[in-house]
């Protein structure tokens, strides 16, 4: 009952501080929704909004003619944006600014002279090391290397050994390379992880792998299979896990999201050159917390993340096609803001299909519209994004200034309070990081500040707690001594007793 209150009481505030400062909600600036974000105890609650709908963009706006269901975007180190507009069979290419096709990709040149044309594609990258654009070819069932001018310097098809299922087609929906030039590729009809080839193109083997949701069923499962005959085993229907359907690159690391609406584990991953999940460890939830009930098909629908990227501050936006929204966390997976929604007006989407940012804006892909809209970050996102990233390099007294005055334009922002704990136990302020860790439900700081608020106790009072440690072992020896000779008068009373 008084969680409940506490629970009320908090959502009353929010809306109370919003209309207080004069603040505007996302809806009353153009946005077809209204932003929110989520309190300690998982509760929707009224936030400001770290990013607003600016601008929709069509193939038309570009002079390139209308997008017929393009399927993914990329920026490139110097600031182009790479489309795969799918149904046009073509990658076009404009600025940031979407100024103008700089360029678009419809016919490339073999190695051997001969021309070659798209079918499909649904990815592109662009490595900046090697000055490549790798464009997953889907119903041309290859991957294509080619460098800037059309000229194709790789194809790579379906792999002709034992590990991969011949009777499966190649079908790649998303592709990335890494420095060293490894390629990996997201294949539709493939659940054992992204295929990896070599620089030279050679089949490598499959790369980050999803596991089985350990449900109450699977479970049981296995302990059936142990009592199984070999013939009932190999007839048994099999659990498999949902395979990926996107990725993006960070350095040395590859984060992938998966679109299965049933996957609880390994929705988001980060994976390091070995494969290993950085993020296995951990309790991360990534989406709504709660599923989403629609009235007019009577359902509940779950987060199904579609796209990810990681911009470059370090932030990682989710896409999550279900909601239309993109949900976004700084580097420890604390949720910043959410964006978008499933709307007709410009900042909601009919179909989100992939997420870009570059610099302080957000771009995401609707391939049933056929465009592109643009994000702007408010005063209140460049706030927070500026503690996140001091936060996020080490810098968390410098970062207390700017959490602070996130507290003063949102009083209920709990990643604002995580920073401030964090701030003040770095300075050594346990008793202020204990408060603030406590609001947040940041139990691990607390735990720390707790550590050093009673070690601080104990050196402010070490000689009183000595004096009194010394005279309760006096007390106590004094007690002992007491007891003992009275023992022994006892004693001796009841001998003298007995001689009577």
């Amino acid at each position: 009952m008084k969680s409940k209150l506490k629970r009320c009481i908090t959502a009353i505030a929010a809306f109370a501080a919003l209309a207080s400062l004069g603040v505007s909600s996302a809806a009353a600036e153009g946005a077809p929704y209204e932003s929110y974000n989520y309190d300690r105890w998982g509760d929707a609650i009224p936030s400001q909004a770290g990013y607003l709908p600016d601008r929709t963009v069509s193939g038309i706006d570009l002079g390139v003619g209308a997008f017929d269901s393009p399927d993914d975007i990329f920026f490139d180190s110097n600031g182009l944006l790479y489309i795969a507009d799918t149904g046009n069979n073509r990658i076009v290419v404009t600025d940031k600014d979407f100024g103008g096709a700089e360029r678009i990709y419809d016919r490339f040149t073999m190695p051997d002279g001969s021309e070659t044309v798209l079918k499909q594609p649904m990815g592109v990258y662009v490595s900046a090391e090697k000055g490549l654009i790798y464009i997953a070819d889907t119903e041309n069932s290859r991957i294509l290397v080619s460098d800037m001018e059309g000229n194709v310097q790789q194809v790579m098809t379906k792999p002709q050994t034992d590990v991969y299922d011949q009777k499966r087609t190649f079908l790649p929906q998303r592709v990335v390379a890494d420095k060293a030039g490894n390629v990996y590729t997201v294949l539709g009809n493939i659940t054992t992880g992204a295929a990896m080839f070599s620089p030279e193109g050679e089949f490598m083997g499959f790369y980050g792998a999803n596991r089985v949701e350990p449900t109450a069923k699977i479970v049981s499962d296995h302990f059936r299979g142990l009592f199984m005959s070999d013939e009932k085993k190999a007839n048994r229907k099999r659990t498999v896990p949902s395979g990926i359907t996107s990725f993006d690159m960070d350095g040395e690391f590859i984060f992938t999201c998966t679109s299965s609406t049933t996957q609880k584990t390994d929705t988001v991953k980060k994976l390091n050159a070995a494969g290993k999940n950085i993020f296995a460890d951990k309790e991360l939830y990534f989406g709504d917390y709660k599923p989403i009930y629609d009235a007019t098909q009577n359902k509940m629908f779950s987060p199904s993340m579609v796209d990810i990227d990681i911009s470059e501050d370090g932030c990682i936006n989710c896409l999550d096609f279900t909601t239309g929204r993109v949900f976004q966390y700084d580097e420890e997976c604390n949720l910043l803001f959410i964006t978008g929604a499933v709307a007709k007006q410009t900042g909601g989407f009919d179909h989100a299909a992939a997420v870009e940012s570059c610099g302080d804006k957000l771009y995401v892909l609707d391939s049933s519209k056929d465009t592109i809209t643009v994000f702007r970050e408010t005063s209140f996102g460049s706030i927070v994004h500026e503690a996140a990233s001091l936060y996020n390099d080490g810098y968390y007294e410098e970062a207390l200034g700017p959490w602070q005055e996130v507290l003063k334009r949102d009083g209920n922002y709990r990643r604002a309070y995580v920073g401030v704990a964090s701030a003040l136990l770095r300075k050594g302020d346990y008793k202020g990081a204990m408060k603030y860790a406590k609001l947040a439900d940041a139990g691990d700081i607390y735990n720390k500040a707790f550590e050093g608020r009673r070690r601080e106790f104990l050196k402010e009072n070490f000689t009183a707690i000595a004096a009194l440690l010394v005279i309760g072992i006096g007390g106590l020896i004094v007690v002992g001594k007491y007891r003992k000779k009275r023992g022994t008068a006892v004693k001796t009373e009841k001998k003298e007793a007995e001689q009577l």
